[in-house]
């Protein structure tokens, strides 16, 4: 096991923590619909760079009566 020779002063010890910090996701704003979405992702209502690639008509649901 590694066993530190000597203490690690506060000072290096947050120089080596300066970017270990979370940063926030990048956001786009979607051309098609103006709706604001992370990059490089299908927006909720299925675009992806101006054009529909999801469809996400309701689907409907049959009745689920298992007895």
């Amino acid at each position: 096991m590694a066993v530190q020779k000597s203490r690690v002063t506060r000072s290096r010890r947050g120089m080596r923590r300066a970017h270990d910090s979370l940063s926030t996701p990048a956001l786009s704003v979607d051309s098609t619909t103006g709706e604001t979405h992370r990059r490089h992702h299908v927006s909720p209502e299925g675009y992806y760079r101006g054009r529909q690639v999801v469809n996400l008509s309701p689907v409907a649901e049959e009745d689920g009566d298992e007895e």
